[in-house]
């Protein structure tokens, strides 16, 4: 199986810049999408062959996520647990084998101002990938915002305890990851430098590749052995963003 996530930095502005191309090109069994920044009557991307699911944010322009995959579910949740709805970040999907959560996890923002619901979002997000793994293996992907080592971003030293890079949200990385899970690229390439997924607007950051990794394939130890490749797609332009990318024997 092909995964695809990509944090899309507003789906609109993104159909306009070769998205639609390189859905079709990448052809993935599921693909899905994070910052959609729009409800779900606003664009119109229906590919023949894929069923569809938004959850878009109560505040209109904000967040927003959405699954387009091949294979119908045997269900759909949004939210965790039927909690942190309102802001569109999570879309759960259970098929016959995993079940596969997308999510766009909260931005601790400037001075981590809003650290403190990014700690509880966390805590309930890693008690509910564990209790769906205890049913079935998860594949757990989105933009997680965090870089969880200094490998994953250019500049750790400088950004030690801003946003995406604060111990707390690291601690939680890694309390995630004891919990019997995978961060499926580092795992296939733990001494790869240079490798990010996010590049800011700014200083031609992309251009110099001045980035961070923070979008991730995260699974259920137990698939790790049928991970073929975790990839990430940093020739994709379209979004301050680039894709990811999970091979998978399933």
């Amino acid at each position: 199986m092909k995964l695809i996530s990509w944090n899309v930095n507003g789906f609109r502005a993104c159909l306009t810049k070769g998205f639609g191309e390189f859905f079709a090109r990448a052809d993935a069994d599921i693909f899905c999408i994070q910052e959609t920044k729009m409800q779900p009557d606003q664009a119109d991307f229906s590919p023949e062959g894929y069923h569809k699911y938004f959850h878009s944010a109560v505040k209109k322009g904000y967040s927003g996520t959405a699954v387009y995959t091949k294979r119908e579910p045997l269900s759909v949740e949004f939210g965790i647990d039927g909690a942190h709805t309102d802001e569109g970040r999570v879309i759960t999907c259970e098929f016959e084998e995993f079940y596969f959560v997308c999510c766009y996890v909260p931005n601790a923002q400037n001075e981590l101002k809003r650290i403190d619901y990014r700690m509880e979002f966390e805590d309930d997000m890693r008690a509910y990938l564990s209790r769906l793994d205890k049913k079935k293996p998860v594949i757990y992907t989105g933009d997680l915002n965090v870089a969880h080592e200094e490998i994953d971003l250019k500049n750790p030293k400088t950004n030690i305890g801003n946003a995406g890079f604060s111990y707390e949200e690291r601690g939680k990385f890694t309390e995630l990851l004891e919990a019997g899970f995978a961060d499926t690229f580092r795992r296939l390439y733990p001494d790869r430098e240079e490798a990010y997924s996010w590049w800011s607007y700014r200083f031609k950051a992309r251009e110099k590749n001045v980035g961070w990794r923070i979008d991730y394939f995260v699974v259920s130890e137990r698939l790790m052995e049928k991970v073929e490749d975790s990839l990430i797609c940093a020739d994709v332009l379209g979004s301050d963003h680039c894709p990811v990318e999970l091979l998978i024997d399933l």
